[in-house]
Order: C-alpha cells, then sequence, then structure tokens
C-alpha cells in the first residue's frame, strides 16, 4: 500500500446518511487519498466532498470519486474483484445489521475476500475514524497475505 490509500466506501441505504456525516467530518483526511464507490453512495460521497470544498474554499486538488455499479447491480462483486487485484487498500462498508438485503451473498463474499487480501476494515463509525486516525493510513505499509495455496490443493484433491 502506497501512502496515499484506495478507500473503498460503501453504505447500505438505511447507513448512507451516517456515512455521509462521517465523510465530512473527515473530509481534510479524505481528500488525500483515492475514493472507490459503489453507485448511489459514490454520487452522494462525491456531492458531500465537493460541497464541503467549496465551503472551505480549498485550493487542494480534490480527486474524483471512482463511481461503481450500485451494490445490488454487481457494484459489491467489481469491489470484490479490485480487492483481489490489489486496488483496494481499505473497506468502509456501513452495512445495515436490522435490514436483510437482497444481496446479502455479495456483501458475504465482499467481507470474505477483504478478509482474504487481508485489508483493513470498518463497518461502523468506530472502527472507520480508529482505521483514519492510525498512523499506518497515511504511511505505506505492506500487509502479509496468508498462503492459501494449501486449501486450494486440498479442495482440488477432492
Amino acid at each position: 500500500m502506497k501512502a496515499r490509500k484506495n478507500l473503498a466506501l460503501v453504505a447500505h441505504d438505511n447507513r448512507k446518511k451516517d456515512i455521509a456525516e462521517w465523510v465530512e467530518w473527515n473530509y481534510r483526511i479524505l481528500a488525500k487519498h483515492n475514493i472507490i464507490c459503489t453507485g448511489t453512495t459514490g454520487k452522494m460521497i462525491e456531492r458531500v466532498l465537493l460541497e464541503k470544498h467549496e465551503a472551505e474554499e480549498s485550493d487542494a486538488i480534490l480527486h474524483p470519486v471512482q463511481k461503481l455499479k450500485s451494490g445490488p447491480l454487481g457494484g459489491d462483486q467489481q469491489l470484490g474483484a479490485m480487492i483481489a487485484e490489489g486496488k483496494i487498500d481499505v473497506l468502509i462498508f456501513f452495512w445495515d445489521p436490522m435490514e436483510p438485503q437482497p444481496h446479502d451473498v455479495d456483501v458475504k463474499a465482499l467481507s470474505r475476500i477483504a478478509v482474504v487480501y487481508n485489508i483493513p476494515v470498518a463497518n461502523n463509525r468506530s472502527s472507520a475514524d480508529f482505521i483514519i486516525s492510525s498512523p499506518l493510513f497515511n504511511e505505506e505499509y505492506q500487509p502479509k497475505l496468508k498462503d492459501y495455496t494449501g486449501y486450494m490443493n486440498r479442495a482440488t484433491e477432492r
């Protein structure tokens, strides 16, 4: 991971307000990094960042938000592929624990691939705050990856 991180921001419908408030509160930190979002969340985050950027009359370069498809339309799977390709460094995913999602299997797959590739994951504001306030957040970092080839060899032997 380079010092400038590739952050994936995702939020279920009932958590979009929470992530928007979190992004606004942490604007100065987040503006230094690349942000990748699923569809609707991305549009909202981009609007929040632009409004905050204009309100502060900042002359800093604000990087565009990369917007993928909506989660239920494949955005979660796109993020999973990006994690597997080493294109995502941190996953901030405000999911709604009280509302079943029609794409729960995709959400579970995204969480699983984040663990396989050992990237930091935050599922709520507190854990997101801890991640972005860590000294490691603004430094280069090389996560240790577990070698899963033994698992793969056993699966093919069956």
